[in-house]
């Protein structure tokens, strides 16, 4: 089954990706900048991307940006922050139509590569530093990023299980950056830490769309300049387990308590049991027809969700639901008590092949849009590997019930992190 037809080479220190398709009437440009996730450097890069994206030299305001792509035939241009295991990833993404389907074809995707190499290297700058109105004003709107995961209870007990489970860690942190090291940035140090992040980050460009690698290539070459002289690499470490497990409680105003746990697996992305975990976590709690769907939420009635997700580069597991207050004990027992059934083997084949095709069909989904590929295919690039989507299939296919019995075996309870709501709230 051919997915993808998928190319790659280096340029000017820039890992560049192709992924060749007619599927879709736009092209997708997103460029990942690598660095290592540390607590000195989070809040600097955390609003890089969204200065850098207030003004370039040629066009020094967001709204001459905003123009330029609205000549661009409303091109759509975004930035975000996130965290790959070990990495801090800021990524940069266009997409614009595909000249093929225009009556006037100006060289867009050139077009839409200059101005992304322009945010990057040629940054708006006022007496050799960033714009203090830019700073400033992205500084404001950072902090409000940062405070609304307080609004969102969902999010917020998972930071908290995340905060927990890896203190003294940067991984416990969030992508944004923390508030008070926010508030305190200079246009100054901003700069100097920009200009270290431009010759030591690790850079890779996805193009997806209806071009040819050779068309890329070329593109790359005349629009970025080659800056990353100190390229820095290094392995993400896995989540280790603990010795006792523990239980934090804390209480809000809230009509919904939060019941989140968090696990070790000891596997990775990079690791061969890495598939039969995605079959585990489908079995576990994935899914609508997964063992805590039907224990906790459907036959018990103990929560109003209850799922289970893993995070493949730092190994690690949470399950998360809804429940009432005094449901707790009840809940925690009930979870511990399917992971058992799991590491007992107590599901069936037809179980097993239910979730591979969910698995699958997901897979297929996340190639349907630009995005999504390039998601995919980074996802599993930022870990070192280099493996065809069309590998992945196969490899979830081949996952026998003693592997995923196996992989059960391998999880460890960490930290049960209970938010609960305040008596009378």
């Amino acid at each position: 089954m051919n997915l993808l037809q998928y190319k790659n080479s280096e340029i000017n220190g820039i890992q560049l990706h192709v992924i060749t398709t007619e599927k879709f009437k736009t092209n997708s440009i997103t460029l990942k900048v690598r660095g290592k996730l540390e607590e000195d450097t989070i809040s600097f890069r955390g609003i890089l991307p969204y200065v850098l994206q207030s003004g370039t030299e040629e066009l020094p305001t967001n709204g001459e940006i905003r123009r330029k792509l609205e000549e661009l035939y409303g091109a759509t241009f975004f930035v975000d922050v996130s965290k790959k295991g070990d990495y801090h990833v800021m990524s940069f993404s266009i997409d614009i139509a595909n000249e093929k389907y225009l009556s006037n074809q100006n060289a867009l995707l050139n077009e839409a590569i200059s101005l992304i190499a322009s945010i990057w290297q040629n940054p708006f700058k006022e007496s050799g530093t960033f714009s203090a109105k830019h700073v400033e004003t992205q500084k404001r709107t950072q902090v409000q990023r940062i405070q609304s995961i307080n609004d969102d209870k969902l999010k917020y007990a998972n930071q908290r299980l995340v905060e927990e489970m890896f203190k003294n860690d940067p991984y416990a942190l969030l992508a944004n950056g923390k508030t008070e090291d926010v508030k305190s940035i200079t246009p100054d140090a901003l700069y100097n830490y920009y200009e270290k992040s431009l010759k030591e980050d690790l850079i890779d460009l996805y193009i997806v769309g209806d071009v040819s690698f050779d068309q890329c290539q070329k593109l790359v070459e005349e629009n970025f300049k080659s800056t990353g002289v100190e390229q820095k690499r290094f392995s993400t470490i896995k989540a280790k387990p603990i010795e006792s497990p523990q239980e934090i409680i804390e209480e809000q105003k809230l009509n919904q308590a939060k019941l989140h746990i968090g696990y070790t697996t000891d596997i990775s992305i990079q690791d061969p049991d890495y598939f039969a975990l995605q079959v585990f976590n489908g079995l576990f709690g994935g899914y609508s027809h997964s063992k805590l769907f039907i224990n906790v939420r459907e036959k018990n009635s103990l929560a109003y969700y209850a799922a289970s997700r893993f995070e493949s580069h730092k190994s690690i597991l949470m399950v998360m639901s809804g429940i009432a207050n005094e449901n707790f004990k009840k809940a925690t027992t009930i979870i511990a008590e399917q992971l058992e059934e799991m590491r007992k083997g107590n599901f069936t084949e037809d179980d097993i092949a239910q979730t591979k095709l969910v698995i699958k069909n997901s897979l297929l989904e996340g190639m349907d849009t630009a995005f999504g590929i390039i998601e995919t295919l980074f996802n599993d690039h930022a870990a070192g590997n280099e493996r065809a989507i069309e590998e992945w299939i196969p490899e979830i296919e081949k996952v026998t019930k003693e592997e995923i019995v196996n992989v059960a075996k391998k999880i460890k309870l960490h930290t049960t992190y209970f938010l609960k709501g305040q008596e009378g709230a």
